[in-house]
């Protein structure tokens, strides 16, 4: 039986230092980096910037169009103060803002900006998850 986990997500970016610049802006530290790929330690998992071109070769896939925007990666947060915060740092930081953060359907409150590669974010907040101190949810 396979897990049921994520374990590293990679992202696939057209220029690995411009894209590490937007990450450090918005407060992560790289972590066990080596030339062409960065690292970052999540809870639990890690997120990795890749040239994009490099990655769709790695994937055995030489010069295919890999695309953006299709995934959505999302942060938690215990308030609404802080889902604006994070979303006025991502956009001071370079991203690209998709949705203002709003009250949503489902009775939390979220908004979607796209980082400078266009991969898609949200910053949420659910009231019926429980976050803890390091932002690990569980429903």
């Amino acid at each position: 039986m396979t897990p049921q986990r994520v374990s590293l997500i990679t992202l696939g970016v057209a220029d690995l230092a411009a894209s590490k610049a937007f990450y450090a802006a918005l407060g992560w530290v790289e972590h066990g980096s080596q030339p062409g790929v960065a690292f970052y330690q999540m809870q639990g998992q890690v997120l990795s910037l890749f040239g994009i071109a490099a990655l769709a070769e790695d994937q055995g896939r030489k010069g295919a169009d890999l695309g953006r925007g299709a995934v959505t990666l999302a942060q938690c947060f215990a308030t609404e103060a802080e889902v604006d915060a994070a979303f006025a740092l991502a956009l001071a930081s370079g991203a690209k803002a998709l949705k203002s953060p709003e009250k949503v359907f489902w009775g939390g409150y979220s908004g979607y900006y796209a980082d400078p590669d266009g991969h898609v974010w949200e910053v949420a907040f659910n009231p019926f998850w429980t976050l803890s101190d390091t932002g690990a949810v569980t429903m």
